[in-house]
Protein backbone atom coordinates (compact mmCIF):
# COMPACT_ATOMS: atom_id res chain seq x y z
CA UNK A 1 0.00 0.00 0.00
CA UNK A 2 1.47 3.29 -1.08
CA UNK A 3 0.69 6.35 1.05
CA UNK A 4 1.67 9.98 0.62
CA UNK A 5 3.45 11.86 3.40
CA UNK A 6 0.20 13.60 4.33
CA UNK A 7 -1.67 10.27 4.40
CA UNK A 8 1.04 8.88 6.68
CA UNK A 9 0.66 11.90 8.98
CA UNK A 10 -3.07 11.22 9.22
CA UNK A 11 -2.44 7.52 9.85
CA UNK A 12 -0.01 8.41 12.64
CA UNK A 13 -2.82 10.37 14.34
CA UNK A 14 -5.11 7.34 14.11
CA UNK A 15 -2.38 5.08 15.51
CA UNK A 16 -1.67 7.46 18.39
CA UNK A 17 -5.25 8.47 19.23
CA UNK A 18 -7.26 5.45 18.16
CA UNK A 19 -10.67 5.78 16.50
CA UNK A 20 -11.48 9.39 15.64
CA UNK A 21 -13.79 11.58 13.62
CA UNK A 22 -12.69 13.89 10.83
CA UNK A 23 -12.92 16.95 13.13
CA UNK A 24 -10.68 15.16 15.68
CA UNK A 25 -8.10 14.30 13.03
CA UNK A 26 -8.26 17.82 11.58
CA UNK A 27 -7.58 19.33 15.03
CA UNK A 28 -4.56 17.06 15.54
CA UNK A 29 -3.16 17.80 12.09
CA UNK A 30 -3.75 21.55 12.56
CA UNK A 31 -1.48 21.44 15.62
CA UNK A 32 1.39 20.40 13.31
CA UNK A 33 0.66 22.08 9.96
CA UNK A 34 -1.89 24.19 8.15
CA UNK A 35 -4.52 22.06 6.48
CA UNK A 36 -8.12 22.80 5.66
CA UNK A 37 -10.90 20.63 7.01
CA UNK A 38 -11.89 19.61 3.47
CA UNK A 39 -8.33 18.50 2.71
CA UNK A 40 -8.22 16.30 5.80
CA UNK A 41 -11.66 14.90 4.92
CA UNK A 42 -10.42 14.10 1.40
CA UNK A 43 -7.32 12.37 2.79
CA UNK A 44 -9.43 10.26 5.15
CA UNK A 45 -11.65 9.33 2.18
CA UNK A 46 -8.58 8.23 0.21
CA UNK A 47 -7.32 6.21 3.17
CA UNK A 48 -10.71 4.50 3.38
CA UNK A 49 -10.59 3.67 -0.35
CA UNK A 50 -7.12 2.19 0.09
CA UNK A 51 -8.27 0.10 3.05
CA UNK A 52 -6.01 1.88 5.55
CA UNK A 53 -8.94 3.12 7.67
CA UNK A 54 -12.49 1.90 8.08
CA UNK A 55 -15.70 3.27 9.50
CA UNK A 56 -15.98 2.31 13.13
CA UNK A 57 -19.13 4.09 14.37
CA UNK A 58 -21.51 6.82 13.38
CA UNK A 59 -23.19 9.44 15.58
CA UNK A 60 -25.78 11.22 13.48
CA UNK A 61 -23.78 12.59 10.56
CA UNK A 62 -20.42 12.23 12.32
CA UNK A 63 -18.44 9.19 11.24
CA UNK A 64 -15.75 7.72 13.46
CA UNK A 65 -12.91 6.03 11.60
CA UNK A 66 -10.32 3.59 12.88
CA UNK A 67 -7.00 2.42 11.51
CA UNK A 68 -7.46 -0.80 9.54
CA UNK A 69 -3.72 -1.48 9.33
CA UNK A 70 -1.14 -1.63 12.08
CA UNK A 71 1.86 0.70 12.09
CA UNK A 72 4.19 -2.32 11.98
CA UNK A 73 2.59 -3.49 8.74
CA UNK A 74 3.05 -0.08 7.17
CA UNK A 75 6.60 0.32 8.46
CA UNK A 76 7.64 -3.03 6.97
CA UNK A 77 6.40 -1.95 3.55
CA UNK A 78 7.87 1.55 3.81
CA UNK A 79 11.24 0.33 5.03
CA UNK A 80 11.49 -2.27 2.29
CA UNK A 81 10.56 0.30 -0.34
CA UNK A 82 12.98 2.85 1.17
CA UNK A 83 15.87 0.37 1.13
CA UNK A 84 15.13 -0.55 -2.49
CA UNK A 85 14.89 3.04 -3.69
CA UNK A 86 17.63 4.71 -1.70
CA UNK A 87 20.09 1.91 -0.96
CA UNK A 88 19.73 -0.30 -4.02
CA UNK A 89 17.98 -3.02 -2.01
CA UNK A 90 21.01 -3.45 0.26
CA UNK A 91 20.12 -3.24 3.99
CA UNK A 92 23.85 -3.18 4.78
CA UNK A 93 24.11 0.27 3.16
CA UNK A 94 21.28 1.60 5.33
CA UNK A 95 22.80 0.17 8.50
CA UNK A 96 26.23 1.53 7.62
CA UNK A 97 24.82 5.00 6.95
CA UNK A 98 22.83 4.94 10.17
CA UNK A 99 25.79 3.88 12.28
CA UNK A 100 28.07 6.50 10.71
CA UNK A 101 25.54 9.29 11.07
CA UNK A 102 23.80 8.68 14.41
CA UNK A 103 25.21 8.59 17.92
CA UNK A 104 24.11 5.45 19.76
CA UNK A 105 24.00 5.13 23.53
CA UNK A 106 24.89 1.92 25.39
CA UNK A 107 21.26 0.73 25.43
CA UNK A 108 21.02 1.13 21.66
CA UNK A 109 24.26 -0.81 21.20
CA UNK A 110 23.08 -3.59 23.53
CA UNK A 111 19.83 -3.88 21.58
CA UNK A 112 21.71 -4.04 18.28
CA UNK A 113 24.03 -6.70 19.66
CA UNK A 114 21.02 -8.76 20.80
CA UNK A 115 19.31 -8.41 17.40
CA UNK A 116 22.51 -9.33 15.58
CA UNK A 117 22.91 -12.43 17.74
CA UNK A 118 19.31 -13.42 16.96
CA UNK A 119 20.09 -13.07 13.24
CA UNK A 120 23.22 -15.20 13.64
CA UNK A 121 21.19 -17.87 15.46
CA UNK A 122 18.55 -17.87 12.71
CA UNK A 123 21.23 -18.19 10.04
CA UNK A 124 22.87 -21.05 11.93
CA UNK A 125 19.55 -22.86 12.34
CA UNK A 126 18.81 -22.38 8.65
CA UNK A 127 22.24 -23.74 7.71
CA UNK A 128 21.68 -26.78 9.95
CA UNK A 129 18.45 -27.61 8.10
CA UNK A 130 20.22 -27.54 4.73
Amino acid sequence: MKLSDFELDVMRVFWEQGPASTPDIHAAIQAERKASYSTVKTIIGRLEEKGAVSRSKQYGRTIVYAAAIEPETMSKFLLSSFIKRLFGGKPRRLITQLLKQERLDDRDIELLEKLLQEQKDLNAAKADKS
